[in-house]
């Protein structure tokens, strides 16, 4: 009770500490969470309808890769293997959009892309991603200088795909000039995976055969974007926190009167660092859990922002939750207790003094 007391004693104060914490944590919320949202939709995306990725061999990205799609024929021909698909992605101006994302691919995984209007597109047409279709009022679009008509409007929960175009992978060949950018494969039997990778390696030597799960680990592109977001992320939590410490050393520092009316009225050092725990401990949570609605709150909402396409998605895990929570009170409480704890061993008489100063 003590401790609302005092918060609400020094209303200026409080929310300068209010806002200091929230800023700072929700500065990691968000860069963390949006850099996991990027890897975690494209990892669902290769991870859909496959358990194998076939890339061209030596190259660290699948924008570059350029598989032949002939190999298919083969593939499909092996024991345990139920099915296969030919994908080619890419990225190009769409009529006034700068940049969306193609997916060019083989008529087995249309199905992928489930309708909401229209039909799956035959050779010279398309279909949008219902982000990108809102953007498009016209039954035709630009694509690379070349016209392609808008057969359907599809749905994905995958930002990436929601805010791009499929089209059929013989369009995209000759869009970006390759024959696919990798083929997935599906075993019959999650046993004979590692045979399968054995067996598709044996059929050329200039392609690179991996499980989804191994790609998704070893992707250069996705340690890229991880230690970029661990690197600005960690610097501004850093940045935020010493500003937590900073702001919470000064406010203990400027009452060091009201310390020292406490210790001459007979209060023990046990009762101020107690009280003040409290305080902020109430501050800190406080200003926690706001800035996990607000997080919570603007990652909801990024998704559906048009002029974002789908693109930019956040995911909030608990363990980076519960790492903000514990550095959050860490830190607020070593920048409140240490700096009251010397002012409690001060005589009361020099404090008051100080306080008047």
């Amino acid at each position: 009770m003590i401790a609302f007391k005092a918060i609400c004693k020094n209303p200026f104060k409080s929310l300068l500490i209010f806002s200091s914490i929230t800023i700072a944590v929700m500065a990691i919320f968000l860069i963390s969470s949006v850099s996991q949202g990027v890897i975690g939709m494209y990892s669902k995306m290769i991870k859909t309808d496959g358990d194998i990725i076939i890339t061209q061999k030596g190259i660290s990205d699948t924008f570059f890769s350029n598989v032949d799609i002939s190999l298919m024929d083969k593939i499909d021909k092996l024991e345990h293997v139920s099915s296969s698909y030919a994908m080619i992605v890419g990225a190009s101006p769409i009529g006034h959009i700068p940049i969306a994302g193609i997916y060019g691919t083989t008529a087995n995984h249309f199905s992928h892309y489930k309708l909401s209007s229209g039909d799956y597109p035959k050779e010279g047409e398309v279909i949008l991603g219902e982000n990108l279709s809102k953007q498009f009022k016209t039954k035709s679009i630009n694509i690379a200088n070349k016209n392609f008509e808008i057969s359907g409007v599809y749905r994905s929960e995958i930002g990436f795909e929601e805010g791009g175009v499929v089209m059929n992978i013989t369009d995209a060949g000759r869009l970006f000039n390759r024959s696919a950018s990798f083929i997935l494969v599906s075993s019959s039997s999650p046993n004979e995976i590692d045979g399968i990778v054995q067996k598709i390696s044996n059929l050329e030597s200039e392609i690179e055969v991996k499980t989804t799960q191994n790609f998704i680990k070893e992707y250069n592109q996705f340690k890229i974007i991880e230690n970029s977001s661990f690197v600005i992320s960690f610097l501004a939590f850093a940045m935020g926190l010493m500003g937590i410490a900073s702001v919470m050393s000064m406010i203990v520092n400027s009452r060091k009167e009201e310390f020292g009316i406490m210790r001459a009225l007979g209060k023990s050092r046990f009762f101020i660092i107690k009280n003040l725990f409290f305080e902020t401990l109430a501050m800190s949570l406080s200003a926690y859990l706001f800035a996990l609605i607000l997080s919570l709150g603007i990652l909801a909402l990024l998704p559906h922002i048009e002029m974002l396409q789908g693109y930019v998605n956040g995911t909030l895990s608990l363990a980076t939750a519960l790492y903000v929570l514990v550095s959050t009170l860490f830190m607020a409480l070593l920048g409140s207790l240490f700096p009251a704890w010397i002012a409690s061993k001060t005589d009361p008489i020099l404090l008051i003094n100080q306080g008047c100063a």
